[in-house]
């Protein structure tokens, strides 16, 4: 971690010292420092009161944790199901109560990190996660377990948006821009990651607990990060007189809530009127959100969302980028763990192991892309949308017979995980670089919302049309009936995901254009002058 460092200061100052470089400058005809002074000064206290590198360390265990929860209980989804007698809508609940109360609350928890304390909402988060993590692993009901699962979901929104803005706030220039590739790196790797760590958990079945391990691990790593983060995390700046924006969240939340429920339980429900009726709304009441944040900026408030980060050159194309390779990223994991343990009849370890070419390519990649010339890195992300379409049209063609694939699945797969870090990691780092530091917070709860509401629709969208085409999933998995059509059904969806990425790649091009697009004129300017 030692290249991650900023300050060569290693000693350790009381939290106190901190208070008093905020409040230095309010006395003696000063007045109160605006946000600026007050962020300096905190940046500069900040700096003699922790290593750099044992805060990232910290909290980017905090989010690989939260992240690797979202997918490690899609390995475990059929253990889940004969040990609690589940019915189909309630193992979706319990696999997706999660990332709806993730994705509905991620704003609303980096706004609170900005009132109450960056340090003060991580460590709450990753308490009541924690806590969380361990009711889920002693639930003895379908109910339970998805009450459970909702409030490790709300732990985890509490949480990750103030990992972004530990970062921005602690790292600047050439070390930011390396924290940042370790953050894309875990924020999507945990996702591949996930499943691997389900599969060996559920295999070993630790004291005969089955799924229960897959919850319970949370427990020991959460209490060794509160311990450590208490010590080691600095207690940074708020910004109370930013508020709440009560209007924005009473309009955003329901309508991300409106929009994910129904994409989640829509296909064990067979997509039922309520359903389109919800999403409609969804649309109607995200148009109030929009309207009433303009309104509020206007007046010179503080929106939820602020439209100066989205105005920002490449911003809006580059989250849109993000949206399609999460899409893909979700869907194709999910209907590959259902084509690997219901069509070939594979164990959760044997499944879970097939997707490590991909973690480990994901991690080559994304640690060691800013090693390429800065001109060739927004090529990389085209190359990598395209590279993903290639690995994907691979992978359909490799499974349609209804085999196993052979080595050929496993360079498919290592392919895809090197494409998706080509182009994941550079995109999520450029359009964090672009934000201010004082927008990190706001910043981090719009982009992980994106990204966690993309796997949503990325699972719901692709694994409705695997469903569709496969069936009900058979009683006793590998069966010859249901093994060719779930070959075909995992080919056709691979298709499907291909064009998506090749969407994604259209859009990274035009984030390529509007940035280029806006740096010419000051280079144009610069070389007059």
């Amino acid at each position: 971690m030692t290249d991650l460092s900023v300050s060569s200061q290693d000693l350790a100052v009381h939290s106190g010292d901190l208070d008093e470089a905020i409040n230095s400058g309010r006395g003696g005809g000063g007045g109160r420092p605006d946000r600026r002074q007050r962020h300096g000064r905190w940046q500069s206290a900040r700096r003699r009161a922790v290593r750099p590198g044992v805060l990232l360390a910290i909290v980017l265990a905090g989010q690989f944790m939260a992240v690797l929860d979202a997918s490690v209980v899609n390995v475990a989804a059929p253990s889940i199901h004969a040990g609690l007698h589940a019915s189909g809508a309630g193992l979706q609940l319990v696999i997706a109560g999660y990332t709806i109360a993730y994705a509905v609350l991620l704003v609303t928890g980096a706004r609170l990190g900005d009132l109450l304390g960056h340090r003060h909402m991580f460590l709450a988060g990753l308490a009541l996660f924690t806590l969380a993590s361990l009711g889920c692993g002693l639930a003895s009901s379908t109910g339970l377990l998805i009450t459970l699962r909702f409030i490790q979901g709300v732990g985890a929104a509490t949480m990750i948006p103030q990992v972004l803005s530990l970062i921005q706030r602690t790292f600047s220039g050439t070390s930011r821009a390396r924290a940042m590739s370790a953050y894309s790196a875990v924020l999507a790797g945990g996702v591949v990651v996930g499943q691997i760590v389900g599969g060996l958990l559920i295999s070993a079945d630790l004291l005969s607990a089955t799924w229960r391990p897959v919850f319970l691990v949370n427990v020991p790593i959460g209490v060794v990060l509160l311990a450590s983060g208490w010590r080691m995390l600095p207690a940074g700046p708020r910004e109370p007189g930013r508020g709440l924006d009560i209007l924005g969240l009473l309009t955003l939340s329901p309508a991300v809530l409106a929009l994910v429920v129904p994409l989640v339980l829509g296909q064990p429900e067979h997509w039922p009127a309520w359903g389109w009726a919800s999403m409609a709304g969804s649309a109607v009441l995200l148009g109030c959100f929009v309207l009433a944040e303009r309104r509020l900026a206007a007046r010179g408030g503080f929106p939820l969302v602020p439209g100066r980060i989205l105005r920002l050159p490449g911003v809006a194309a580059g989250i849109g980028s993000l949206f399609a390779v999460m899409s893909v990223f979700g869907g194709m994991f999910f209907v590959l763990a259902l084509e690997l343990q219901s069509g070939l009849g594979e164990s959760p370890l044997r499944a879970g192991l097939t997707f490590a070419p991909s973690a480990l390519m994901f991690a080559v990649v994304s640690l060691n892309w800013q090693r390429l010339p800065g001109r060739l890195r927004p090529w990389l992300v085209i190359g990598g949308f395209a590279g993903m379409a290639v690995g994907l049209l691979t992978l359909a063609s490799l499974l349609h017979g209804g085999g196993t694939g052979g080595t050929g699945l496993y360079v498919a797969l290592g392919l895809i995980g090197a494409c998706m870090a080509a182009a994941f990691s550079p995109l999520m780092t450029a359009v964090l670089m672009r934000v201010p530091v004082a927008d990190a917070a706001d910043a981090t709860g719009v982009i992980v919302t994106v990204n966690q509401l993309a796997l949503v629709v990325g699972v719901a969208t692709f694994g409705t049309l695997y469903l569709n085409l496969a069936g009900r999933l058979p009683a006793q998995p590998g069966a010859v009936a249901f093994r060719l059509l779930s070959a075909h059904a995992e080919s056709r969806t691979c298709v499907a995901l291909a064009a998506a990425a090749l969407a994604g790649g259209a859009l990274a091009v035009l984030r390529m254009v509007t940035s280029q697009a806006a740096t010419r004129p000051a280079l144009v300017s610069s070389s007059r002058e």
